[in-house]
């Protein structure tokens, strides 16, 4: 792996100097297969792909920042503006999945998983280390279609949210930070389409903000995280494996009580549906690898046939 960064002047925290940095993985590597699955929805303020470049507004402890991202050949070009620049640039190797060790992947106990990691062995298991954004974005995306939580997430972040510098393709927004978070009113969760046992879930973690994070990241394992995460009011299983999955690349992670996973990794692995404990039955094998099977799942392209006219949701903010 190398990693290096250009010299800048002395004023280069300025958000209009932009620095640099040049990242060869020793791995291959799916760009926007890897990075590009943390962009909720098309309209997300906090990432935005404009092919070949994937934009993230990051919130660091020196500022907002962005950063883009390029593969050329086999390196990321890395560009980053704002305070927190070189945060964002030390960033980069663990988001294109540095951290992701699949050594004790066994991809032949299933034909498909074989070929899919066959066809994509670039795909790599991001890490952003953002636990409370992961958290927040995971407890709004409760119990509602992803059209609704991609569109509250939008409202609030493009609201409570600060502003990232730099020449992004459109304006882009670091998330709040878990004090922002708190201090959101609640009339503004009730514009936002948000509902109030998930609003007072994410005040309720706001209130100890960072220190939820540091648990988090501290705990020795999956089970260790899920225990630090399930015991704040309001978080269950899914949210917990959300919420490890995007900001800790967790490879064993498993969104157990999502609406279309157990029929989607069912269909894939015996081509009928199952429910939740027949999902897990069928990924025990892969037991520690759990999260990467899904994905290269996904990555296949077999997915389960539509039966039925998609959820109508119903919209109360105007009641």
């Amino acid at each position: 792996m190398t990693l290096t960064a250009d010299s800048a002047p002395a004023d280069a925290a300025r958000a209009d100097l932009a620095r640099e940095t040049v990242y060869r993985p020793p791995h291959d590597l799916d760009l926007h297969r890897t990075v590009g699955m943390l962009r909720r929805g098309r309209n997300d303020p906090t990432m935005v792909i404009d092919s070949p470049v994937l934009w993230r507004a990051m919130r660091t402890p020196h500022g907002p920042t962005s950063l883009a991202l390029r593969m050329i050949g086999q390196e990321v070009h890395a560009t980053a503006w704002g305070p927190g620049a070189d945060a964002a640039l030390a960033l980069v190797p663990a988001l294109c999945g540095a951290h992701d060790d699949a050594g004790d992947f066994d991809a032949s106990l299933h034909p498909l998983v074989a070929e899919s990691a066959r066809r994509n062995p670039g795909l790599r298991l991001t890490r952003t280390d953002e636990v409370f954004d992961a958290l927040a974005c995971a407890i709004i995306e409760q119990k509602v279609t992803g059209m609704q939580a991609f569109g509250a997430w939008r409202w609030l972040v493009s609201r409570y949210g600060e502003r990232a510098p730099g020449p992004t393709p459109r304006p882009m927004f670091a998330a709040p930070s878990p004090e922002e978070w708190f201090r959101i009113p609640s009339w503004a969760w009730h514009r936002a389409g948000v509902e109030p046992p998930q609003s007072r879930t994410i005040v309720r973690a706001a209130a100890r903000g960072d220190r939820v994070a540091r648990a988090v990241r501290d705990a020795a394992d999956g089970a260790g995280r899920d225990r630090v995460l399930t015991s704040l009011p309001g978080v269950g299983v899914w949210t917990s494996a959300e919420t490890r999955i995007r900001s800790l690349g967790d490879p064993d992670a498993v969104s157990v009580g999502d609406y279309h996973l157990a029929h989607e990794v069912g269909f894939a692995l015996t081509g009928k549906r199952t429910d939740d404990d027949g999902m897990v039955e069928l990924l025990a094998p892969w037991t520690g690898q759990r999260q990467r099977v899904i994905r290269l799942l996904f990555a296949s392209g077999v997915h389960e046939p539509r039966r039925g006219p998609r959820l109508a949701p119903e919209d109360h903010r105007h009641r």
